[in-house]
């Protein structure tokens, strides 16, 4: 068996919402393209081992996905050292990172897709504003596998 190598870390702000439905989402679509990439996500000032938000369990059942067992992590200068790739949500996120860590390869996920969009926050939302950032997030995932699929 071989090990997995590669590892794309996706961050955001408290790792309950956005990073953790774009880890889920860019695991199923790795795994549709064989690609064998290590995902996992974080968040600049996330608590210790909660769960995900109610809103985007709800979210990613609805794209047939599972957050029940997602549980936060803060970024630490260890896993951003470890990545291949840096996600980030906002360009805050992206200057966060690069502050702890500066040698990082790291991109908001809009930028890395081609877009220089942030992806808004639905913290606090309904489960239609949490679905709506599930779907920006969806979307700029699928403009990122091209890219994905040459750089790893």
């Amino acid at each position: 068996m071989s090990k997995v190598a590669k590892k794309i870390v996706f961050v955001c702000t408290g790792n309950t919402c956005r990073s953790p439905m774009a880890e889920v989402l860019a695991k199923k679509m790795l795994a549709s393209e064989n690609l064998e990439i290590a995902v996992v996500s974080a968040g600049v000032a996330a608590g210790v081992n909660q769960s995900a938000s109610r809103n985007a369990i709800l979210a990613m059942e609805a794209e047939g996905l599972a957050l029940e067992m997602h549980r936060t992590q803060l970024t630490t200068p260890e896993l951003l050292k470890s990545a291949t790739l840096i996600l980030t949500m906002t360009q805050g996120h992206l200057s966060h990172v690069l502050s702890r860590c500066p040698t990082a390869n790291a991109f908001t996920l809009a930028e890395y897709a081609g877009n220089g969009q942030d992806v808004s926050d639905p913290f606090g939302g309904n489960e239609e504003i949490y679905k709506a950032c599930a779907a920006q997030i969806k979307s700029l995932l699928i403009n990122c596998m091209d890219k994905l699929r040459e750089d790893f």
